[in-house]
């Protein structure tokens, strides 16, 4: 997983990609049955939006990522939390399968993927992590809600056509939180060995004005892409003239598929 989220894509990231509801947490715990006794992987872990708030209900979490970037910003994050629990490892999909000498006589309660699964190798993973878990434990992948471009609201229309424009590019892509993806997601959780495969979903509906839409479609902007510091501000203004006056609302679906060992 190559994606390039460093430098002021990380610090957009830490500052404006929103957190996950607590029912969702929740859920993650019911399903697995998790306790103060078990670990915990958050493969993607981006910047700490679940291994952090996840820290306190089980016994430790593994934080992995490729992006140093992230991880420097998600240790700074869990240390501002007085969180300790927390082991940060740089690394990607593909190096699960080196976890068996870290997770070692302790299996895994849960891997947990959040907003992150559409740019690894899905099957792949599925079949690394299933001997990683241990009986009753299992993976889970979370989706946070549609990209800001892809929400059926006017202003996200509008956003999208603006971003088209400037990148020269067609923005179709869900991001791992369209229909199709997840039963993508769930026939390879079976095939993996997985049992009990199902889907829960939270919904809410969240208020934000123009600081928060700009500083997430940044986050989301792969470093290569993203506006110099120079252009940053003519990007921004050029979008907010575009929209309508917000302050702008959003319907956040999140889902949560699960699969099990048994």
């Amino acid at each position: 997983m190559t994606v390039g989220f460093s430098g002021d894509v990380a610090a957009y990231y830490a500052q404006y990609r929103r957190g996950y509801p607590s029912g969702v947490l929740d859920a993650l715990q019911s399903a697995f049955a998790l306790t103060a006794e078990d670990a915990v992987l958050d493969l993607g872990c981006g910047t700490g939006q679940l291994a952090v708030p996840l820290a306190s209900r089980v016994g430790s979490v593994i934080g992995m990522d490729p992006e140093p970037d992230m991880l420097r910003l998600a240790r700074r994050a869990a240390a501002g939390r007085g969180v300790r629990n927390v082991t940060w490892v740089l690394g990607a999909d593909t190096d699960v399968p080196a976890l068996g000498g870290l997770v070692g006589q302790r299996p895994l309660g849960m891997a947990v993927i959040g907003q992150a699964l559409h740019w690894m190798r899905h099957e792949e993973l599925f079949q690394a992590l299933f001997p990683l878990c241990r009986r009753g434990g299992g993976v889970a992948v979370v989706a946070n809600g549609a990209p800001l471009w892809l929400q059926d609201r006017t202003w996200s229309r509008t956003l999208r056509a603006c971003l088209e424009d400037h990148f020269g590019t067609r923005l179709e892509a869900t991001c791992g939180t369209g229909a199709d993806d997840r039963r993508r997601y769930a026939r390879a959780l079976r095939a993996a060995g997985f049992t009990g495969v199902r889907e829960d979903a939270l919904e809410y509906e969240v208020e934000f004005g123009f600081e928060e839409l700009i500083g997430s479609v940044c986050s989301a902007i792969p470093a290569d892409r993203l506006p110099g510091p120079k252009e940053r501000p003519a990007f921004a203004e050029r979008i907010r003239r575009a929209l309508p006056p917000g302050p702008y609302r959003e319907d956040v679906h999140v889902a949560t598929l699960t699969g099990r060992v048994t």
